[in-house]
């Protein structure tokens, strides 16, 4: 079934994206994590969501494109296309301030504002704020953790190891 659909329905089907949740930390929409790039309406009908992924080999996109769809669909929205694009680059600095919240309540420490993160490449290391107790005494432990997105920290003040989401 096609529906001609109006921009009146674009805040219906930004409402419904904010059902859909990422699969590797469930506590963050696609609309958090700052991957949502454009909604269009066709002019055939339904609509196209545009997504970029965090990093071009991210295995979540499929289960991604497949969420969104199912959304948009049980809401109503019909036909969906689902469109990535690499370019450009998808970074950290998308995330919503909502989203970084989550994140730290959800135990992983949020990524650093880019122009923060940017003494890397002067070798020094920038201050990754523990989740747990907010202590800045913190130290990286291995550059990757439970996803390839994130860097595995120890907390030098509470002891406890979490994760950090890399800046892109």
């Amino acid at each position: 079934m096609t529906n001609v659909l109006t921009n009146s329905d674009l805040s219906r089907i930004n409402h419904l994206l904010d059902t859909v949740f990422d699969p590797e930390i469930p506590v963050l929409t696609i609309r958090d994590l700052g991957i949502v790039r454009d909604v269009r309406l066709l002019p055939e009908g339904g609509c196209e969501v545009v997504i970029t992924p965090t990093y071009s080999g991210c295995p979540a996109m499929n289960m991604i494109e497949v969420n969104i769809k199912a959304a948009l669909q049980e809401g109503g929205i019909e036909p969906v296309r689902v469109t990535t694009v690499l370019s450009p680059a998808w970074t950290t600095d998308w995330m919503t301030e909502s989203g970084r919240i989550k994140l730290r309540e959800y135990g992983i420490a949020p990524p650093l504002v880019a122009s923060q993160d940017k003494k890397a490449l002067m070798g020094e290391r920038s201050a990754v704020q523990c989740p747990h107790c907010g202590s800045q005494d913190t130290e990286m432990i291995a550059q990757f953790a439970s996803t390839a997105c994130k860097a595995m920290f120890r907390c030098h003040a509470c002891l406890e190891p979490f994760d950090y989401f890399k800046c892109h």
